[in-house]
């Protein structure tokens, strides 16, 4: 069986025990100035933009119960297959859809074709040097029960599309919309362009264009919530007036998708790798090969408008370039698209605004170069924050104020990611200034020719500077300089093999940023101990993960297995234990008599403020079956679950060893898998007390005011 399909019976089998006593109904009144109608005639949440951060956030909504449909200003879903690299707490995230983790893992390249980057004169000729980016860690799945992948973003969205369709979502073009079944959720309208938004009071007023008939017309959407994913040019973010800070036009770049078999087949035997850094006297250019058996690329090129524009990429223009890069000419290129782009360092100044009503996600809030695969992942984490805490609001469990700590929350991260991204592209370009081509110089001259001669030389004299210009750089590359018996070659291929041995080329994978990232404050109780250490500095260099309880943090991984009369000995993730289809908290504890006493504190604390609740008892590994000892010590509560320890090896670390706490301690995990409180060695105080300081922070709530329900 797997893992999805085990966690959906372990999920149905506490779904169907009774998650409190006495007939508790979970219904409680917004606790805040302004509440949401429960009007059919308004959309609980509207997201505008049907990117992948938009549909994860679609998928997550649903799957807690909360209506929502979107808006896509394109007619059809894009074929480009843009972003490819998922990291591991994309994937983490991806488990618990339905198995979509798993299918990415069957779909993907098998992973020895996309491990390394290669560096050469051209894709048959020489190679100046290779970086291996996995490491035998990130196979054996110890801290993580899942790998990183490599996946192109129109493979996903089909992928999340069908997640979709699986729950009722119908993909709709303008012709077939109605107004009252869009805003009954699970609709995706297609063709449809925001063009203005009005805040009132009451609800958020939107308004979209579409085109019907060969006409351009209009509708009216009224909705509670407004989440723009719509992208780095987004215009939800530009129609709020929300400004983006950071650095604007890195570089220019035209992306060129296109099939070749004859090529794919060639890499697959003699080179494979994900990305190809060629440099030539020729051209220059970067090839990401998304799929080696399909022979499917993009070729990633500098661009410098004016003097050049998107007309001199022509397909036959494409492919004779991709011939000089790969050193001999191809008989099956196949060019499919053609797109210039912008990369940017920028993140937005505000995430949510009009009283936490209308809220950016993922590029819409914040926009990275492709250097380490950041952008879409972000966004997927972006949207695997906020999911919950929607729903919390939606459904009266919190305060509206909960989605302003969405921004507290995830702005460091964002701030943090796009430090760490430029990083790792100035890395890239260590590799092209060892060999004696600055690009910085690249640039200045390009800014030089806009604006000093610019004014007055013709274009055409403009462009064959600038042609000259950059043949006199690539002829750096020459085999008669680039070798070893020329001292300057010589000299620059050796710093070239420095960088490579010392790991500061363009990297990959981020363990410690991908699983290691935390929330300092929003929806958690702050630790009380001070840091130890001063500010990160964002390196662009590998780091491993070292797993961590402290609140804010991921939950850390362990193996466990159910200890129930249930004959099954599969083993599940301890971030299986947190529920993916109800907003609900998780209290781990060990078997022992104070930390029980916590727990049904928890629990009467956690009814009263009407928020679903399970406590997990974690017993050392060895231990023999004592569930009829939890049940005793909790009841009548009855929603918990005893679990066992599944050590890799003897002298494996235990769970509270992994979690730097001892047995006495206890942690309050949220619905999003991050930690909202934890006690290192036990509560010392009144648990009762300690309990509801923990849901109200979780919870945004200024004040606790609990309608006291007896157990």
């Amino acid at each position: 069986m797997g893992v999805s399909g085990f966690t959906r019976r372990f999920n149905c089998l506490f779904l169907r025990t009774k998650t409190y006593p006495f007939g508790y109904i979970q219904s409680r009144a917004l606790s805040d100035s302004k509440t949401f109608s429960s009007n059919d005639a308004e959309l609980p949440v509207l997201i505008v933009g049907a990117g992948p951060v938009g549909l994860v956030l679609s998928i997550l909504l649903t799957k807690l119960g909360i209506k929502c449909s979107l808006l896509e200003k394109n007619k059809a879903f894009s074929k480009h297959p843009q972003a490819h690299f998922i990291n591991n707490r994309s994937m983490e995230v991806f488990r618990k859809l339905d198995g979509l983790a798993e299918e990415i893992e069957k779909s993907q390249p098998p992973v020895d074709l996309w491990r390394k980057f290669i560096y050469c004169t051209s894709l048959m000729g020489s190679i100046l040097g290779s970086v291996d980016h996995m490491k035998p860690q990130d196979f054996e799945k110890v801290v993580s029960p899942v790998c990183v992948a490599h996946f192109s973003q129109y493979k996903l969205i089909r992928l999340l599309l069908k997640q979709l369709e699986n729950i009722d979502f119908k993909v709709c073009t303008s012709e077939a919309s109605e107004q009252h079944s869009f805003l009954q959720g699970r609709r995706i309208l297609m063709g449809h362009e925001c063009i203005s938004i009005n805040a009132t009071d009451h609800c958020i007023d939107v308004t979209a264009s579409f085109e019907e008939g060969g006409k351009l017309k209009k509708k009216n959407i009224q909705c509670n919530v407004l989440v723009g994913t719509d992208g780095a040019g987004s215009t939800i973010r530009r129609l709020i007036g929300i400004d983006l800070r950071g650095e604007k036009d890195l570089q220019k770049l035209v992306s060129v998708h296109f099939l070749s078999k004859c090529l794919g087949d060639y890499l697959l035997n003699e080179r494979p790798g994900m990305l190809f850094f060629i440099f030539n006297t020729e051209a220059i250019g970067v090839l990401v090969a998304h799929d080696l058996n399909q022979g499917e690329f993009v070729l990633q090129i500098p661009f410098y408008p004016p003097q050049q524009n998107l007309e001199d990429f022509s397909p036959e223009i494409c492919k004779q370039l991709i011939f000089k890069l790969a050193g001999q000419e191809l008989s099956d290129v196949n060019v499919i698209d053609v797109k210039p782009w912008v990369m940017h360092a920028e993140v937005a100044q505000k995430f949510v605004c009009c009283d936490n009503r209308i809220i950016l996600a993922g590029d819409a809030a914040h926009r990275f170069p492709p250097a380490g695969g950041f952008g879409m992942n972000t966004g997927i984490q972006d949207a695997h924050n906020l999911a919950w805490k929607l729903a919390s609001v939606l459904q009266g469990i919190a305060p509206l104020s909960l989605l302003h700590t969405y921004e507290t929350e995830r702005k460091p991260i964002a701030n943090f990611n796009t430090a760490l991204s430029v990083e790792n592209f100035k890395a890239a370009m260590a590799v092209p200034s060892a060999l004696g081509l600055d690009p910085t110089i690249a640039s200045s001259v390009h800014q030089v020719i806009n604006k000093a001669v610019g004014s007055f030389l013709p274009s055409v004299l403009q462009r064959a500077m600038l042609d000259g210009i950059f043949k006199l750089g690539r002829a750096q590359l020459s085999e008669y300089l680039l070798n070893e018996s020329n001292p300057l070659g010589s000299s620059r291929l050796s710093k070239l093999r420095l960088i490579f041995e010392e790991g500061k080329s363009l990297q990959l994978q981020f363990p410690a940023e991908d699983l290691g990232f935390r929330y300092f404050e929003g929806a958690l109780v702050p630790d009380t101990e001070p840091l130890v250490t001063a500010e990160e500095v964002p390196t662009g260099r590998r780091r491993d993960y070292i797993p961590s309880a402290d609140p804010g943090s991921r939950l850390p991984h362990m193996n466990v297995r159910l200890l129930s009369t249930s004959p099954s000995q599969e083993t599940l993730s301890t971030l299986d234990l947190v529920a993916g289809d109800q907003v609900e908290f998780l209290l781990i504890i060990a078997p022992i008599e104070q930390s029980y006493h916590l727990a049904r504190a928890a629990l009467k604390v956690a009814a009263d403020l009407k928020v679903s609740t399970r406590v997990c008892v974690m017993w050392p590994t060895g231990t023999v079956s004592k569930a009829e000892a939890s049940k005793t010590a909790l009841a009548p509560w009855e929603n918990y679950v005893d679990v066992v320890e599944v050590k890799r090896s003897a002298d494996s670390p235990s769970w509270w060893n992994i979690c730097q706490m001892t047995d006495k301690g206890a942690i309050l995990v949220r619905p999003d898998d991050h930690i909202a409180w934890r006690a290192k060695s036990g509560v010392f105080g009144d648990p009762s007390l300690e309990m509801e300081k923990a849901f109200s922070a979780a919870l945004g709530l200024r004040s606790v005011n609990i309608e006291k329900t007896s157990p």
